[in-house]
């Protein structure tokens, strides 16, 4: 597959020729205390560039205070539909609530400010008085509100202690795309490495004429430079799905079978076709995705991956950028995301409190990076608080289980939202519901219900220890045998390791948090802060390579995820600075991190080496 260009499909593993971006410049007003019900109401003062949250300086307008609310108007040329065309409108994600008019006239709502949604806007077209349409957004995003997902935005003006600013209003792309009456709505793969076999479910909507009589054409193939035809079927479509095994040419041997096979090393992509046929087997829609051949599972303490014990080496990763937030500032700031996560010697990330922009998960599968994919916490427990989380995670888990990138779901962090775990029933209940509920919708990918304390119900146990000296967790972790009903009085959160009714089993161990080392020059040191604090460069870089060591050697953990990426906002704990410089050589992390020198960097050397002797040699015999 070859790459996205910079403004890439907002949507990687669903893809069509026939759409347009809606970013960019929009009429915007604030309303402060959502008083205003209707479009015809807003004094549109000034402008603002999409897809940035009003509070970043990218957006233009940059209001950090208190608001409750905020109105997007754009004017936009209607595409030409041929007969039968529909037309979609498109949004990644709008922090929380959404409505959107068309001319008007109320097209639709939607609540979750981490999730996409999209509007037949067809018939609003064929209703337009001109070659225009304007398009008004109402976005709704109480900052008092903590029974709503909203990850680490924070409540206080001014962001404090972990928590950052505020994200509200639109935050993702905005698109349209042109889609025939009936039309491939959805795709879902699933990978057995046992079996040899990949999985598809694809779903229609649209017109449900002849859909009886429709057939759908899968094409599945890979290129390193040649394209390899693996499967070319076609199916039958019933009640307006096509769910199909497709078993593939087994060569039967590992060396073999690694060649097709995703990893981290090897981030084999299988590119495929999707074509829709009418009755008279004439094409009517085409997408293009993809998928990879690559399991993951958790045996006898340790994550397996394809059949393969492998060892994590993660980065905690907060998402955001200094003039944009929770926003990339294009597709290249999220590839250079994960290439950096790579230089250090992870190999992977785990996005915390945020679900990540596509495109991200996108550069992570073709460029080979786990990830862990975790919901964003509420901080109050209500009927309302749970209603709000599972809708939002199952529309998450919806968007993203297609990702061969992601190996594990995190739907509860640090029992935030159900701070009462321990004496609570209802607190439980629900942190057991969501594992429950995760592994229903995906089956494939281990799930930790609570990470980082107070475990319950979960494929692996986190733990969060933010000791500063190497020493002290060599002892902790040396031996895991005597963990299980540890009290954590002697560390950060003085919380019990595991919930009292809940027996471990042979699940892996992951420091799921540790580190947090701060550094940042002498003349920046004001108002930020770390778990610990370096006094120079060579300081941190010695303290993270003492730490990683440390950690490197309890071969009793299954991994380990640092804190953190990068520095972010008030917190100067990452490895790199804000703008993602690196505070000491990526080559010195990339040591410490992995402990070892690469394939390539090895490599490398040895060629090096060989060519000083070549040049040696030569110099000798001219003399």
């Amino acid at each position: 597959m070859p790459p996205l260009p910079d403004h890439d499909y907002p949507r990687p593993q669903l893809r069509r020729s026939a759409w347009g971006s809606l970013n960019g410049q929009w009429d915007f007003a604030l309303d402060a205390r959502a008083c205003l019900n209707s479009p015809s109401a807003v004094m549109w003062d000034r402008s603002i560039t999409v897809p940035f949250a009003p509070e970043t300086p990218a957006s233009g307008v940059h209001e950090t205070g208190f608001f409750t609310a905020c109105w997007y108007r754009r004017r936009v040329s209607v595409p030409t539909l041929e007969p039968g065309e529909r037309l979609m409108l498109h949004f990644g994600a709008v922090d929380t609530v959404a409505r959107v008019w068309i001319d008007g006239r109320f097209v639709g709502g939607h609540d979750g400010g981490y999730t996409p949604f999209r509007f037949d806007i067809t018939e609003n077209i064929r209703l337009a008085t001109s070659e225009s349409i304007e398009i008004i957004v109402h976005a709704v995003d109480d900052p008092a509100d903590l029974a709503k997902p909203r990850g680490k935005q924070d409540w206080h003006l001014e962001p404090h202690g972990i928590w950052y600013p505020r994200t509200t209003g639109i935050w993702q792309s905005v698109w349209w795309e042109r889609v025939p009456a009936t039309a491939i709505a959805s795709v879902a793969w699933t990978s057995d490495v046992a079996a040899w076999e990949i999985g598809i479910h694809a779903e229609l909507d649209g017109a449900v004429i002849d859909r009886h009589w429709l057939q759908m054409v899968l094409s599945v193939s890979t290129d390193d430079g040649e394209t390899h035809v693996l499967a070319d079927d076609t199916y039958l479509v019933t009640n307006g799905e096509v769910q199909r095994s497709i078993a593939l040419d087994d060569p039967g041997i590992d060396d073999a079978r690694k060649e097709l096979l995703w990893s981290p090393e090897t981030p084999t992509l299988i590119d495929a076709r999707l074509t829709l046929l009418n009755a008279a087997g004439e094409p009517i829609d085409t997408v293009e995705s993809y998928t990879a051949m690559r399991s993951i599972s958790t045996r006898d303490g340790r994550f397996v991956l394809n059949g393969r014990p492998v060892r994590l080496r993660m980065v905690l990763d907060q998402g955001y950028w200094p003039d944009t937030g929770l926003t990339a500032p294009d597709s290249l700031a999220l590839r250079h995301d994960v290439e950096l996560t790579k230089a250090m010697g992870f190999n992977g990330a785990r996005k915390h409190q945020k679900i990540e922009d596509p495109r991200y998960l996108y550069w992570a599968d073709r460029l080979g990076l786990f990830v862990w994919e975790e919901l964003p916490s509420a901080y109050r427990f209500s009927t309302s608080a749970v209603e709000r989380a599972t809708r939002l995670w199952t529309s998450a888990i919806e968007r993203d289980r297609s990702h061969p990138c992601i190996i594990a779901w995190v739907p509860c962090n640090e029992s935030w939202g159900v701070p009462d775990l321990p004496e609570s029933p209802a607190h439980r209940a629900y942190i057991t519901a969501l594992y429950h509920l995760t592994r229903a919708l995906d089956q494939t990918r281990p799930a930790i219900a609570n990470d980082g304390w107070e475990t319950g119900p979960s494929d692996v146990v986190g733990i969060h220890d933010y000791d500063e000296l190497p020493e002290r967790l060599s002892s902790r972790y040396g031996d895991l045998a005597g963990v299980e009903n540890r009290y954590w009085g002697d560390h950060v959160s003085g919380r019990l390791l595991f919930l009292a009714d809940y027996v471990p089993g042979d699940e892996p161990v992951m420091l799921s948090e540790f580190g947090g080392i701060a550094y940042v020059p002498e003349s920046e040191t004001a108002e930020t802060w770390g778990y610990s604090r370096a006094s120079t460069a060579e300081e941190f870089r010695d303290r993270y390579t003492a730490l990683l060591a440390a950690v490197r050697s309890l071969e009793g953990l299954a991994g380990f995820c640092y804190t953190q990426f990068t520095d972010t906002y008030q917190e100067a704990n990452g490895l790199l600075f804000a703008n993602r410089t690196p505070k000491v050589p990526l080559d010195d992390i990339a040591l410490a991190t992995r402990g070892s020198k690469s394939a390539r960097e090895r490599e490398r050397e040895h060629r090096a080496a060989l060519d000083a002797k070549r040049n040696a040699r030569g110099q000798s015999g001219d003399d």
